[in-house]
């Protein structure tokens, strides 16, 4: 282990895809020797999936990135036995790049306040490794933390909790925002980690004077080179530093001094109470876009065959959602975008059955072209006296609960 300080890397999302292997493997050859590639699993602990996700997590390292990885696991202060802790603890203790990831963040803070993660998390940056703080993760490093779920999920009025504060520990006095271009929405703004525009402002009113906010874009770093004193953004989007009213974005590949996120100059760029805008170069472009534009095509074909009474095409589009799922699953997408759409596959599976229980003939008019066929068999065979096979026809439509009526005007059924 290097005895010069490491890495803090801050990633928006996409941790597990394919638009951040490159970055993974930048981070891994900055440590020295055979680095110790580990997964925290506390933002998802009360996940039932959260097994799976660790699981993932080591797998995507494994085949993508070349690099083994175990798993720390802590996945609450109630249900971590003592034992499992100090095996946490000390598997934390001894790696050389940690990466945590999605979940809830004010889950993870709250578990993680009483511990000794906050301190060992330090240490090892002090001591030359590399922290990976991505999606829910890396609202959890910086002076306050933002509970999305809580705001987002459940209605709660707009608040900030404590968070882990980490940057603070290296002068870093920042709040840390992901999903900054998140524009899952559609017709509404998600964009701020799904807070939207006007909440988020007010949210930033919330915060002490003086605080700076550094965004985020999905499938995007920013990462801090604590020896060197350097920033630079990798991936696909950009991130925003909004500090007293106004903002300055930092373009992918730029490289920029540490000391600019501690409050220093960052020179020109600066623009004043101006609203965040996707940059439609990024967003056209990033995986998340492609494969949310992707879905909504699916749907729209989907509800047109079914709105047209065309089952070939509603059949279709279900089968083109689900190669698209698979396809992207193969290509290691968000695991949320995943949950999503699989979503939106039971409900085109729903909106088939509703269709077609609401338009089900009705059984007479279905059976009728079968059972008339058989009657006028039945009365060819009665004209010949063949009275056995006559009343075999009958016996085995009553066995069907198709009762036979002779009257002279010739047979009834019902």
């Amino acid at each position: 282990m290097s005895s010069s300080k490491g890495v803090i890397a801050l990633m928006g999302s996409g941790e597990l895809t394919a638009t951040m292997v490159e970055v993974h493997k930048e981070l891994l050859a900055r440590t020295s020797g055979s680095p110790r590639a580990v997964f925290l699993d506390t933002p998802a602990g009360f996940q039932l999936n959260v097994d799976q996700l660790s699981e993932r997590a080591v797998e995507y390292f494994r085949t993508r990135v070349q690099q083994t990885m175990s798993v720390a696991s802590f996945k609450s202060t109630e249900t971590t036995t003592p034992y499992e802790a100090e095996q946490a603890f000390q598997t934390l203790r001894q790696a050389d790049y940690v990466l945590i990831g999605p979940g809830s963040p004010s889950y993870a803070v709250r578990h993680w306040r009483q511990t000794p993660i906050p301190d060992i998390l330090a240490a090892r940056v002090e001591d030359g490794g590399c922290l990976v703080a991505a999606s829910a993760a890396a609202l959890t490093v910086g002076r306050f933390t933002l509970p999305v779920y809580e705001v987002y999920k459940v209605g709660e009025a707009l608040h900030w909790v404590e968070g882990m504060d980490l940057l603070g520990r290296f002068g870093l006095d920042l709040v840390v925002v992901p999903h900054w271009n998140n524009a899952e929405g559609g017709t509404h703004d998600t964009r701020f980690c799904y807070m939207g525009e006007p909440r988020f402002r007010k949210l930033e009113a919330l915060l002490p004077e003086g605080s700076s906010v550094l965004g985020l874009d999905e499938h995007t770093a920013c990462l801090i080179d604590l020896e060197n004193e350097e920033a630079v953004i990798r991936g696909i989007g950009r991130a925003t530093l909004r500090r007293n009213g106004a903002e300055r974005f930092f373009e992918r590949g730029e490289r920029f001094p540490v000391d600019v996120l501690r409050g220093g100059s960052v020179g020109e760029g600066w623009r004043r109470e101006a609203p965040v805008e996707i940059d439609a170069e990024v967003s056209t472009e990033t995986v998340g876009g492609s494969f949310w534009d992707e879905i909504h095509r699916i749907e729209d074909a989907f509800q047109q065959g079914l709105e047209a009474g065309e089952p070939g095409d509603a059949t279709n589009a279900l089968l083109e959602l689900d190669r698209a799922i698979w396809e992207a699953q193969q290509a290691l997408e968000s695991g949320e975008f995943i949950s999503q759409a699989r979503e939106i596959l039971r409900e085109m599976i729903v909106s088939i059955g509703v269709k077609l229980a609401s338009s089900a003939a009705d059984p007479v008019d279905r059976l009728a072209p079968l059972v008339e066929e058989l009657l006028a068999l039945r009365e060819s065979f009665r004209q010949n006296k063949q009275w056995q096979d006559a009343d075999a026809i009958r016996d085995s439509l009553e066995r069907a609960s198709i009762v036979i009526e002779d009257t002279d005007g010739g047979p009834r059924w019902r």
